[in-house]
């Protein structure tokens, strides 16, 4: 009998947040497992996640704080249910430290813990280690022939919603009073979390003639940018695994990324492409040699495609098996 899976995401349906997405992703793989899934809502009742009228033989529940209360129900109404509970960046680097009580009594409830790239169990207390897994979250190739070069611009890409985790403004602010000839130019997708990063994002445009902010975008856009572009900036402050790291990865993007835990964990040690968190000067002098160093760049082309193997589908697959495993259960 096919393994029923409930997916806990605090993200609802049509969302374009990160929790979803990987809740949507994870439901296809876990169906090419053999699995039946539901994707459920956090504040959605138990009753919601049953399985042709069944409870679930798994559940597992994105993000430790967000899902708190989801988690504290599943074991109230599945006692002997196992539960998975995925780790995000705001988990580990904020609410572990901001609300610890919720945090740990989530972990505590958890048969398995997974984490989306290599280094979070430096952050993570040690008694949980033993229940940790990684598994990468995965990206598909871009389509063929996309060009990737153009005449009059140098594009930066910077895709991620706008908000305080993010640091999502510094590629703009690193892009300001370059010199007349420089073609740098920023483009930036994704949707404001508030107004107030909207009218930012509007100042900065009218400010700042080589930034570009086009909003909330469906992924087929973000993707064609992909191929435009000559290089992506991810400055955040904390990440619990980016996705549009992967994506980077596969698409043979050179990165500029801040210098954290979570992109270290998914670029490896040795990536030469790192900038101090919200250090907008060192980010300049990085845009700047590539733009005059096309060696530099192809370096960090040449180490994003060496770590693309780690983000495709059928590892991402095999990675959710081990989570599955690990609960004592066979897809």
């Amino acid at each position: 009998m096919a393994l029923k899976v409930a997916l806990i995401s605090p993200a609802g349906r049509g969302s374009r947040a990160g929790n979803r997405a990987t809740a949507t992703r994870w439901a296809g793989l876990l169906r090419a497992l053999g699995c039946r899934v539901r994707i459920a809502g956090s504040e959605d009742d138990t009753g919601q996640w049953h399985i042709a009228g069944r409870p679930p033989d798994l559940v597992m529940a994105l993000h430790a704080w967000r899902s708190h209360g989801a988690i504290r129900a599943c074991r109230q109404a599945f006692p002997g249910c196992p539960l998975v509970v995925v780790l995000t960046g705001t988990d580990v680097y904020r609410f572990q430290y901001s609300h610890p009580e919720a945090f740990q009594e989530s972990l505590e409830a958890a048969d398995a813990l997974v984490g989306l790239h290599d280094r979070l169990a430096e952050d993570l207390p040690p008694r949980f280690l033993p229940r940790l897994q990684v598994v990468h979250q995965s990206a598909l190739p871009l389509p063929p022939g996309a060009p990737r070069l153009g005449r009059r611009h140098l594009d930066v890409l910077v895709a991620g919603h706008l908000r305080e985790e993010k640091d999502p403004l510094r590629a703009a602010l690193a892009v300001r009073d370059l010199p007349a000839d420089s073609r740098l130019r920023v483009i930036q997708m994704g949707g404001a979390l508030d107004e107030a990063w909207a009218k930012a994002a509007r100042d900065e445009m009218a400010a700042n003639p080589r930034y570009r902010w086009l909003g909330d975008q469906p992924r087929w856009r973000v993707r064609r940018w992909m191929a435009r572009a000559r290089l992506m900036v991810i400055s955040s402050r904390m990440e619990g695994g980016a996705n549009v790291v992967s994506e980077a990865c596969v698409a043979g993007l050179p990165v500029l990324a801040s210098d954290i835990p979570g992109n270290r964990g998914l670029l490896g040690e040795d990536y030469v492409g790192y900038f101090p968190v919200a250090d907008t000067v060192a980010l300049r002098d990085l845009l700047r040699r590539a733009e005059t160093e096309p060696a530099f760049v192809e370096g960090l082309r040449r180490q994003v495609l060496a770590r693309a193997p780690l983000f495709t589908p059928e590892a991402e697959r095999e990675g959710l098996a081990r989570v599955i495993a690990a609960c004592g259960l066979t897809p």
